[in-house]
């Protein structure tokens, strides 16, 4: 029963984005070494579920490793360094690249068709679509090395492309034909971004070895904006670098995420907190001026409080009038932080400063009292307080001074509960 209570709560939680995915473009880069791995069947069954959610699918896939080993293995030593895309491809290597291509094609195919009872993609009878739907040209002669049947896009047609969503799952390989019938054979990364961004993606996805990008500890950033992927340690990552290329010619938000690690496609996508590393034009997290449609949102975050006699109750007519007194910490549409600041003449109140408990130790706390401590700045306060019952050490870590409760504005001393007992705590602003 206790697992059933946990899957059910996760569900719901879902739900929003479930309901936000819904009838959205999404690009999905699968490399070589993602399709040779033990977890793929995992990502292809939670592949197959985005589509059953009504996500609008198109794969990409590369085929670098498979080719080079391909290559080596027909006696072509040179081969050692060969990456599709950014190597030279022969006209006698074409064949074994095109051989390659095709198998995984077949491949992945067969596993997305997949549909076995007692399996995770039992019923869903997925439709795939491929086609010569990227126009290629060849990458040239740089530097004096010509490079045959390497190419890039042209172009993508986007029409044919999406026809084909309305219906199936759309399967790229990484190879084109240009209008002169050649073949072609391209950077898979390249042409998932090229593709994305001509689609009008909502959202770009790069499975790689790791789990987004780490952190000191390890951990994957779950947020990087592109202007941060302006710092030289980021520099050494392909994809975040067409990443920020992406978002910034119009594709809502990119992800890097692992193909090793079963169900960090669904956990990335249907959950608040993610699982890799996201990248984004600006953050999916802010701190704002609370307006009438967050009233229900600061109810929620703040009526275990009240219950717990942390804060005074507020009803929802009380704060549906002062709704324009609050600051909120929004999270990817969820109120997780809250603060309001009540105007005494001279002196501003710092009142319902509350946070998620998901969410206290990440500094939002410290975040919402300098937007308060600034807002009262603005309005020419020259002294912020604050009354409560638990947290006297936090605030006067903060800079804030016990006082005398005769120093409280007449105003707001009538208002004084003195069953509450609650401390003064005030801070002099310059």
């Amino acid at each position: 029963m206790t697992d059933n209570i946990s899957h059910v709560k996760w569900f719901r939680d879902s739900s929003p984005y479930i309901n936000a995915h819904r009838g959205k473009t999404f690009v999905l880069h699968l490399g070589s070494e993602a399709l040779s791995h033990e977890n793929f069947p995992n990502v292809v069954s939670d592949i197959v579920l985005l589509n059953s959610l009504g996500v609008r699918l198109v794969v990409v896939f590369g085929a670098s490793g498979e080719i080079r080993e391909r290559l080596l293995t027909a006696g072509d030593n040179s081969a050692t360094d060969f990456e599709l895309g950014k190597s030279v491809l022969k006209p006698e290597q074409l064949p074994l690249a095109q051989e390659v291509i095709g198998r995984l094609k077949s491949e992945l195919e067969a596993r997305l068709s997949m549909g076995l009872i007692n399996s995770p993609q039992h019923g869903s009878d997925l439709l795939v679509t491929s086609g010569n739907f990227i126009k290629a040209k060849p990458l040239g002669v740089i530097e004096g090395t010509d490079y045959h049947h390497t190419g890039t896009v042209r172009n993508v047609t986007t029409d044919a492309i999406h026809h084909q969503l309305a219906s199936s799952v759309v399967l790229i390989p990484p190879i084109g034909y240009s209008l002169s019938g050649e073949v072609f054979c391209m950077h898979s990364t390249e042409m998932a971004t090229t593709i994305a961004i001509e689609l009008g993606a909502t959202k770009l996805i790069f499975f790689t070895e790791q789990n987004g990008i780490p952190d000191q500890t390890g951990a994957p950033i779950s947020e990087l904006s592109i202007d941060q992927l302006n710092k030289p340690e980021y520099k050494q990552f392909d994809e975040l670098q067409l990443a920020r290329t992406a978002c910034q010619q119009g594709v809502s938000r990119c992800h890097l995420l692992s193909y090793q690690y079963d169900g960090a496609l669904l956990e990335e996508l249907y959950t608040r907190d993610g699982a890799g590393t996201q990248i984004i034009r600006e953050s999916y997290e802010q701190i704002r001026p609370a307006n009438p449609a967050d009233v229900p949102g600061i109810i929620e975050l703040i009526s275990p409080l009240e219950e717990q006699g942390v804060l005074v109750k507020r009803s929802r007519e009380l704060l549906e009038s002062e709704h324009h007194l609050f600051t909120v910490c929004e999270r990817d549409g969820m109120i997780v932080g809250c603060a309001a600041l009540y105007p005494f003449d001279n002196i501003g109140e710092l009142a319902c400063l509350a946070t998620h408990p998901d969410y206290r130790d990440d500094n939002r706390g410290e975040l919402l009292l300098a937007e308060i401590v600034a807002k009262a700045k603005k309005q020419k306060f020259k002294t912020l307080f604050v009354l409560t019952t638990r947290a006297v050490h936090w605030f006067l870590e903060r800079g804030f001074n016990s006082e005398s409760l005769d120093v409280l504005p007449e105003s707001r001393k009538s208002l004084y509960n003195y069953q509450r007992n609650s401390k003064l705590l005030a801070k002099t602003l310059n």
